[in-house]
């Protein structure tokens, strides 16, 4: 492995454990309703646990409320309490073919516990990063060791990583100030 693969490596892993925290994001639930709430809630479909957007159309009726369309209409009765059993605090309810999901209102508490788990969510990101930073770092000493590399390059690189990991640090906390505005504006 060379220095430049090691950092490829490194800035790889950090641009996936972004990406993993804006999907971690968006499922945090805001004020208005959005489908990606109910991306990963599993239903039994036929024995198999399969993810509700794969046996049923998801649409926005309204502001404040998610359209549940199966694709198969026996399959109604089984979405509707995977919704229920999400522990999601929705409440379902079908009308004829479709089920509806109206999403309450969030008190202020409820903002502030919701800003609360993002932050946990950022953080365990931002650990994320760091870990990848020590992996590369003791990548490049190991090379050093072995005599694939010099100090001046491992010290080169390390700088570059620390870089790397700087910026992937501020995206974190840029996400998550966006993420925070989001839930508290009312």
């Amino acid at each position: 492995m060379s220095l430049a693969d090691v950092k490829k490596n490194a800035q790889d892993r950090m641009a996936k454990s972004i990406e993993t925290l804006k999907a971690d994001l968006a499922k945090v639930r805001t004020g208005r309703a959005h489908t990606g709430i109910l991306d990963h809630v599993t239903v039994d479909y036929y024995g198999s646990p399969t993810a509700l957007p794969m046996v049923a159309n998801l649409t926005l009726v309204d502001a404040r409320t998610i359209g549940v369309q199966p694709f198969e209409k026996k399959m109604l009765a089984a979405i509707e309490k995977a919704i229920r059993d999400a522990d999601l605090g929705l409440n379902p309810s079908s009308q004829g073919d479709m089920i509806r999901v109206p999403t309450p209102p969030l008190t202020e508490e409820r903002r502030k516990e919701m800003v609360k788990l993002t932050k946990s969510e950022g953080e365990d990101a931002k650990i994320a990063v760091r870990n990848i930073r020590r992996d590369a770092n003791e990548a490049l000493k190991k090379m050093v060791k072995d005599k694939t590399a010099s100090e001046d390059d491992e010290r080169r690189s390390s700088d570059e990583i620390q870089k790397l990991t700087d910026k992937a640090v501020a995206d974190i906390d840029k996400l998550l100030a966006e993420k925070e505005k989001e839930i508290l504006t009312v």
